[in-house]
Parts: structure tokens; sequence; C-alpha cells
């Protein structure tokens, strides 16, 4: 769902190639002033991303009794297998499943499963490589004497992994990339939230008119609409303090995408039953011409890679887990069943999808109408993925909206603009609102930003698509190999440094073939 890319964020697509040895990642040119200040956001950022998934600050013993600390002084974490299989599980299944059966339809049924295994398979190496870096050598004298004194700090999120062990240089990509997932995120969001409000919509009339009636047809300007409110509830929804730090957010997003991925899974066994046929094709979706096949798998390929991308998030969710047993084992206990069960479940959505539907497969398995009844099933279906996109939509752009703000206030200190602070009383009865003027234009230009991109893209796989090929080689692949050969000291031309290098030329060009395929699909859309 839930977050979260040229390569290294979550969203990338880069040219970067993997470097020779490991042991090189260790940069020590001085940086620039231009490269100090952005280097201050990306580190602000890591930081913000530490606090908001820990929701704590430093603890005063005093106030609470001394209680249990972790080695890192902080509160004892307290999270099992169980709570990091939820996690794991909230994070993988999002509106990337309603995708899987249109490309499972592109693909056949021989590539279209063999695929979505491939990225499992894939998913759990990369999941595994990084609950390596949890903890790294921390001493001020550097790996060699943080190795032999065996002392070792934890990395909180991703980036601390990566500024920890490979250097600002690659902080710098890394942060760039997950800015642009993000901000990718948040205009994928509005352009599914316009389409399931569409769909609620053509149901009911469906429902009350007879299919294929001429009152239920569905038009730009109405979708425009659709778009435009979900981004004015955005934008008072930015100014909520503290909203992505909600634990009922995070709930509610989690309910939501479970129930309706379990409503699409369901329609589409109960359409198949009742067909009594399965339709498709060993080669999918037959197209006019070899090209036009080459960019529809290239974009489920993309699609696939989105629905599975979580390692943005691994290393916040072990950064949960108490530490006996170690962090590491539990982690990559819960990535086994993890990847299995939601495997399992994306390989039944997506092949009873394909099943029911056939070459018509739709490319939102609920917005799509291949289900007209039970209409009320489905209307409920596209409400939960609404529901569950308002709560999401936050949890990514808050993190940017955060790094914003702090590194607007350390770049101008003195401004006004910036730092102060107006108490307004927006609706009577409540507390006054502080307002600063700087969020509300921020904030205001970033959902209207996020909002006319939709509008002019409005093209839901090949977004989605767009953005899983954009962060699958640089977040997924290259940064945790490199990263796990430096945290292992693993040396050049040794059999593990073969294999793993292997491992990350071999994703390098899938996932630039996923992203040239699906940034074709999304200009080809827009052109016409």
């Amino acid at each position: 769902m839930t977050t979260l890319a040229s390569p290294a964020g979550r969203a990338g697509g880069a040219g970067t190639s993997a470097r020779a040895a490991a042991t090189t990642l260790q940069p020590k040119e001085e940086p620039s002033d231009e490269e100090d200040d952005y280097a201050a956001a990306i580190l602000e950022f890591a930081a913000t991303m530490s606090s908001s998934h820990r929701g704590s600050q430093p603890l005063d013993l005093a106030a609470l009794g001394a209680p249990e600390l972790d080695d890192d002084g902080r509160a004892a974490r307290t999270g099992n297998l169980w709570t990091c299989l939820a996690h794991i599980i909230t994070a993988v299944i999002g509106a990337g499943v309603l995708e899987l059966s249109w490309s499972v339809a592109q693909l056949g049924w021989v590539a279209g499963p063999v695929a979505v295994l491939c990225f499992a398979g894939v998913t759990y190496v990369s999941a595994t490589l990084l609950s390596h870096c949890y903890r790294c050598p921390a001493a001020a004298g550097g790996p060699e004497e943080a190795s032999s004194s065996g002392k070792t700090r934890r990395n909180y999120t991703y980036m601390d992994a990566v500024r920890a062990l490979l250097g600002r240089k690659h902080t710098y990509v890394c942060g760039t990339l997950q800015y642009l997932y993000f901000y990718g995120m948040g205009v994928a969001y509005t352009i599914t939230t316009a389409i399931c409000l569409g769909a609620i919509k053509k149901s009911n009339c469906y429902h009350g008119h007879g299919r294929g009636s001429s009152r239920c047809g569905s038009q730009d300007d109405e979708q425009h609409m659709f778009m435009v409110l979900f981004g004015a509830a955005q934008v008072v929804l930015s100014f909520i303090p503290n909203f992505h730090s909600m634990a009922w957010v995070s709930a509610v997003a989690s309910a939501m995408s479970f129930t309706y991925a379990t409503i699409g899974l369901g329609l589409g066994l109960a359409k198949t039953v009742g067909d009594g046929a399965i339709s498709g094709g060993v080669a999918g979706v037959p197209m006019a011409t070899t090209a036009q096949k080459v960019w529809r798998v290239a974009q489920a390929v993309g699609d696939i890679a989105f629905a599975y991308a979580y390692s943005i998030v691994l290393l916040e969710i072990q950064d949960t887990l108490r530490s006996s047993p170690p962090e590491g084992e539990t982690m990559r206990k819960g990535n086994v069943v993890a990847v299995l069960a939601t495997t399992f479940f994306y390989l039944c959505v997506g092949c009873f999808g394909y099943a029911a539907f056939g070459n018509a497969t739709p490319g939102n398995l609920l917005t799509g109408f291949g289900f007209y009844e039970p209409y009320w099933l489905v209307g409920f279906a596209n409400a939960c993925i609404i529901l569950q996109i308002l709560g999401a939509y936050q949890l990514f752009s808050q993190q940017i909206f955060t790094v914003a703000d702090r590194w607007l206030t350390a770049r101008f200190p003195g401004s006004a603009f910036v730092n102060r602070t107006y108490a307004a009383r927006i609706v009577p009865g409540l507390p006054r609102y502080q307002l600063n003027l700087q969020r509300l234009c921020f904030r205001t230009a970033y959902v209207a930003s996020t909002t006319g991109l939709a509008l002019v893209f409005p093209y839901f796989n090949e977004v989605l698509g767009l953005l899983g090929a954009l962060i699958f080689w640089p977040l997924v692949i290259y940064l945790p190999v490199e990263m796990y050969c430096v945290q292992r000291r693993i040396r050049p031309w040794t059999p593990t440094w073969v294999v793993l290098k292997s491992f990350s030329v071999v994703c390098f060009p899938v996932g630039t073939f996923a992203f040239i395929g699906c940034l074709q699909g999304v200009i080809k859309k827009r052109l016409g």
C-alpha cells in the first residue's frame, strides 16, 4: 500500500552501476557548500523517518521511574515475530494487488505466475540482505576499529543504513529517490481515488438503470472533479498536527487494504466457479504488433515490482523488534513467512482474476467493471480503497513536509514567514490553530502539484508500474547488495561477491526494461 527511488530512493530509475569492490564505498572528499545544504536536508529526512516510525523521544527516566532501556538508550522494543509479520503484510498489500490480474493477463498463464514467483524470490533475497544491515560497526576510529572493538550501532531507517555503510554520495541518491517515490505516490493515490469514486457512482447507476445505460457514462470532467475533491481533502488533512503519527491511521489503512484485496479475490473466485471455465491463454493478451506486446510485458513487470516493494520500510520494521532473540533472526523468519503468505495471496488474486475475465481482464480488478453484482459489495470495496488512501497519502507526504519545514527553518532562521506562527480560530468552539504561513503555502502547493500531475497523467497501471520500476534496481537490489558487502567485509572476486554482483547485474536490465516500458505507456496514452 502502504511506504516508500535515477535509482536510490524507492522511486528510482537510475543509471549508477555497481562498484567493483565494496571496500571502496567510503567517500572521503570534502563536500561543497551546496552539498552541505542538501546533505542537511537528507540527514534531517533520515532522522524524521526514524522518529516518525518509533513515535518516541528520549525518555525522562525520573518521570517514568527508570523503565527498561535498550542498548541505544531508548525504551525497550517489544515487537515479536507476529508484529513483524503484521507490519510486513501491511506494507506489502495495497493498491498494487488490484493490478496483478491485469499483469498476469499480459504475461499469460506461464510467464505471469513465474514472474510473480521471481519477484517474490528477489524480494526475499533483498530483505534478507537488508536485515543484516540493521546493526553496523560504530566506533570513532572507523570500521576497522569498530570491528575489533565489537561495538555496534542501530540503523533505525533505510537511509540511516545507507549513510552509515556507504557514505554521503549514496545518501544523496537514496534520499532523492525516496523523495521522488513519496511524491509519485501522492500522484498515484490521487488517480486511484478518482477512479474508485467513479466506480462507486457507476456501479450504483448500473444497478438502478441497467448495464450499458447512457446515463452511467463516465466523463473526464467528472474524474477531474473527483481528483480536485481529493486534493482539497488532503490540504485539510495536511494541517492536522501529527496526523501521520496517529496509530489509528495505520490500523485503518491495514484493515482497509486487507478487506478490499480479499473482496477482489473472492469475486474473482466466485466468477470463475460460476462460469465453470478458465479463461486466458499461455501467451496472454494478444497485441497487433510485437512491439506493442513488448511494451505491455514491460508495464506488467513494473506493476508486479510495485506490488512487492517494501524494502524502504524493512529496517523501520526491524527497529520495533526486541533484542532477544536477536532482531535479525526474527526479521529473517518474518520475511520467509510474509513473502510466502503474500505470494500465495498475490497468485490467487492475479490468477483467479485472469481466469475469470481472460483477455478482457481490467487494469483495476475492482474499478474496471468486470464485476457488476453485488453492486453494494463492489461499492464497499472501492470505499475501503478510498479510506486507506486518505491516510496513506499523508503517511508518505508528511515525511516530505517535515524535512522541508526543518530545512527552511535552518536556512532562514530570521524569516517571520518561515518561523512565525499565528493563533487562528478556524472552527468556532475548538482551540486556536497555530498557523504558519510557510507551511500553509508549501503544503497547499505540494498537494496542488500532485493533483495537477494526476489530472495530466490519469493512468493507473502505467503510473504504478513506473513507480515500481523506478525504485526496483536502485533501492531493492543495488543498495542492499552494496551495504551487505560493506557490512560483511566481503572481498572482491570471492564466490559470495561474484554471486551478489551477478544478482545485481541481472536485475538491472529487468528494472530498466520495466521503467522504459511504463514510461512509454504514459507518454503514448498522453499523446493519444
